[in-house]
């Protein structure tokens, strides 16, 4: 899928470092063997369609869809787990907000179980958490919702690997082709630096900027924890994203 194509200052968009992104072979990685390009890279421009095609419609957001703890509740309560609540700004290569941007985000359960068909994780299911979100930014690039922490779960690569607690998100630019996805991981979290995709990125400084920050400033009291996660659209230092790591 093709990057949000925002330009520079003067009209010009700014240059991906290779260097800050991790190969797309990595055998730690098992399944980015399968999906690695077997032939040279082509770098190709953005087609009519994809500048002109359907993108979505901010009136089709409801009032809860950025409240993952109540917009999936089945029986009128809430979902079960540590409350918290994540915000951020979406920001361009030169700092500048980027406002009325879709960005989702996806999540497993505070046991760490996905509700979804395939998961193969014995933990239990949350009736009344269903795992999926979305907001728009504001006038000042900025984001939030509400949700309770991920946990941990396993997964078959290593035979005994784990993925550490983290949130999918999803960045919508003009149309669908315009879609960049990451994950963000919290500040202080031991099995970050276990995961062998995260061991992926060669550069600490760019996984560093997939670590959601604690603000206890901004933590509402007997309530929920508060982290803050930014991310930086282009440019040599912009936030790793998933579906550039085999070459799109």
């Amino acid at each position: 899928m093709s990057g949000i194509i925002l330009p520079g200052a003067d009209g010009v968009l700014f240059q991906r470092d290779r260097a800050w992104h991790p190969p797309a072979d990595t055998p730690g990685y098992k399944s980015s063997t399968f999906r690695a390009p077997k032939h040279s890279l082509l770098a190709l421009g953005p087609t009519k369609s994809e500048m002109s095609g359907p993108t979505f419609g901010h009136e089709k957001l409801g009032e809860l869809d950025n409240d993952l703890i109540r917009n999936f509740s089945q029986d009128g309560t809430e979902a079960i787990g540590q409350r918290m609540i994540v915000y951020g700004q979406v920001l361009d290569e030169n700092a500048r907000p980027v406002p009325h941007t879709l960005v989702e985000y996806w999540q497993a359960n505070a046991g760490g179980r996905y509700r979804h068909k395939k998961e193969g994780y014995v933990a239990a299911l949350d009736p009344n958490f269903g795992g999926f979100g979305r907001s728009i930014t504001d006038e000042n690039g900025f984001y939030h919702f509400r949700t309770v922490k991920p946990g941990a779960y396993p997964w078959p690569n290593g035979g005994n690997d784990w993925r550490p607690a983290h949130i999918h998100f999803s960045v919508f630019g003009h149309a669908f082709a315009q879609r960049l996805i990451t994950q963000m991981y919290f500040e202080g979290d031991p099995m970050i630096w276990q995961c062998p995709i995260v061991g992926t990125i060669p550069d600490k400084a760019a996984i560093d900027q997939l670590i959601a920050r604690l603000d206890r400033q901004n933590t509402v009291p007997m309530d929920a924890l508060t982290y803050r996660f930014d991310i930086v659209l282009r440019g040599r230092r912009s936030t790793m994203f998933e579906n550039k790591l085999e070459g799109n």
